[in-house]
């Protein structure tokens, strides 16, 4: 299938091409991609026939590339669209697992044989019918024996000093039916034993099928990731079992817009400029997806693929890793005693060590604090989030701190500016259960069967230039659980200004954990509330 590549539409004319690549985990897009998204929008309302789909959302994305008579635009869905991995407007995958004649095709189809096999060998061929009439038996018989149990310890409280002989027979009687028990029991077992003779032959064969589904399906799972090899600017290709190693690719890795829109430039020769996935339709179930809104590349899918995609192409910088250098300088110690300090931290550091070498509370404060034992902090702060932290200096405050933590005898309140406007007044509860994106850390999202318990009050302060002030109110501490309750549709189903994973990126997130209030009696600090210098009109700055 043909590539299709397209012009940008004429109100983009005079706009320069960026002079480095988007860096894709973390960017605001640029004007042409912009413009480029509003073209697929435009052409996917001419589809009537997806207009279901597409109201239950889907990913697109789009890819700005420079050629001899100046710009155009690659465009991409994720997945599949009405049931097919291309389609003329978009470039084609990495690998079409669903080409007619494809090897996977054909393994699907004689995996999908060896289900039907196993469907109808345990349709036909059920365990035996004695298996219930020996459990109402055995049932019938336990009750009885527990009927004259209860009979034989009333007896026994009954005489001060019961005759011997008598309680020889009780015992006996309590030996015989235990044992008449395993008699009737052993007896049902051979009936049925008996009766499932054929059975038997039938389960070794349902058996040997699982195990043949098994070994297909994992094979066939590992030619399929040796079919997706990927290009870079430098021309070199690796193959998604090389991108993942030692690890053991995602189900899907490589099908996301990101990947399919490099492949493309690259297979057909051109310099990819800039590129931006957007959301089109609802929110799907749990997660914050909102319409029209860009998103970063997932972190478990495409992060190993893109890190080697990127290659040779001058690419933006980590926005997040930007004046580093100035972040421990802007960490202020409100309160240390030499067991606790209470620091407010800036947005854009890390609150523990992660992953990279980058400032964090914990290690400023190793520097700042020499006399402390240790650094603990008994809370974290997203790295996007400015505000008031506990941090111990001792062993002992620390589970202190853990402890009140855990009967939730500490209090925060923070400050958020949200996109759009609210009543001012409002107040109320929300309550959205929260566990992990597994697909894309380290978002969240609602989840009612698995996700754990997550609590916040909010209330409306007041309106400024179109957006809602908030005090909101954690009851509990999951990750991202302001953001999530303040994005999702089920909760007020408006992001917190500059929440790059769950609304519209900005040059901050308007989220700052202003005060924390210790809601224990013990002296000096029981009771005491801890404030910085914050005011709402930091954020307007």
């Amino acid at each position: 299938m043909a590539v299709t590549l397209h012009p940008l539409p004429a109100s983009v004319a005079g706009i320069p091409a960026p002079e480095q690549f988007t860096y894709p985990f973390c960017y605001e897009p640029h004007p042409l991609c912009v413009a480029a998204a509003d073209e697929v929008r435009r052409y996917l309302k001419q589809r009537v026939e997806w207009h279901e789909e597409l109201r239950k959302g889907k990913m697109f994305g789009v890819l700005v590339v420079k050629k001899r008579d100046g710009m155009g635009f690659f465009a991409a869905f994720s997945g599949t669209l009405d049931a097919r991995t291309q389609h003329e407007y978009f470039v084609p995958p990495v690998f079409d697992l669903m080409a007619p004649g494809c090897y996977f095709q054909e393994e699907e189809a004689a995996i999908s044989a060896i289900n039907r096999r196993i469907a109808l060998l345990e349709a036909k061929h059920r365990p035996s019918p004695l298996r219930e009439k020996m459990a109402e038996e055995l049932a019938a018989y336990k009750q009885m024996m527990q009927r004259h149990k209860a009979e034989r310890d009333a007896r026994r409280r009954k005489s001060v000093a019961i005759e011997a002989d008598e309680e020889e027979n009780l015992v006996r009687q309590s030996q015989y039916e235990k044992a008449e028990f395993r008699r009737i029991k052993q007896a049902w077992e051979q009936r049925i034993v008996d009766d499932e003779s054929s059975l038997r032959a039938v389960q070794e064969e349902i058996a040997s099928l699982q195990k043949e589904r098994q070994e297909r399906s994992k094979s066939l799972q590992q030619w399929l990731f040796r079919q997706f090899a990927f290009l870079n600017a430098r021309g070199e290709v690796k193959s998604l079992p090389e991108l993942f190693a030692p690890d053991v690719p995602p189900s899907g890795a490589g099908e996301c817009c990101a990947p399919r829109l490099l492949q493309a430039a690259y297979s057909e020769g051109l310099q990819p400029l800039c590129m931006a996935e957007f959301w089109v339709g609802e929110s799907p179930a749990g997660e914050v997806r909102l319409d029209g809104h860009y998103y970063p590349a997932c972190h478990s899918k495409c992060r190993p693929i893109l890190r080697h995609m990127l290659g040779g192409l001058n690419v933006e910088p980590n926005p997040l890793l930007a004046n580093l250098e100035a972040l421990a300088d802007r960490l202020h110690i409100i309160y240390n005693d030499g067991e606790l300090a209470v620091v407010s931290k800036p947005a854009g550091m890390l609150s523990v060590p992660g992953k990279e070498d980058l400032p964090n509370v914990q290690d400023v404060l190793k520097s700042a604090i020499p006399s402390a034992k240790i650094t603990l902090v008994a809370h974290r702060l997203d790295m996007d989030t400015s505000g008031l932290m506990l941090v111990a200096l001792t062993e002992e405050k620390y589970r202190e701190l853990q402890k009140l933590f855990l009967q939730r005898r500490i209090h925060k309140v923070y400050y958020a500016l949200l996109e759009k406007a609210m009543p001012v007044g409002e107040e109320g509860d929300i309550s959205l259960p929260l566990r992990p994106d597994i697909d894309d850390r380290p978002r969240q999202m609602v989840d009612e069967v698995h996700g754990k318990p997550a609590q916040t009050h909010y209330r409306v302060l007041e309106n400024r230039a179109g957006h809602a002030l908030l005090e909101l109110c954690p009851t509990t501490g999951r990750t991202h659980q302001l953001r999530v309750h303040c994005a999702h549709p089920l909760g007020l189903g408006n992001p917190i200004v500059g929440d790059r994973l769950y609304g519209k990126p900005a040059a901050r997130l308007m989220l700052h954990a202003y005060s924390v209030t210790l809601q224990t009696p013990q002296p000096p600090l029981g009771g005491h509330t801890f404030t910085d210098e914050f005011t709402p009109d930091t954020f307007l700055l």
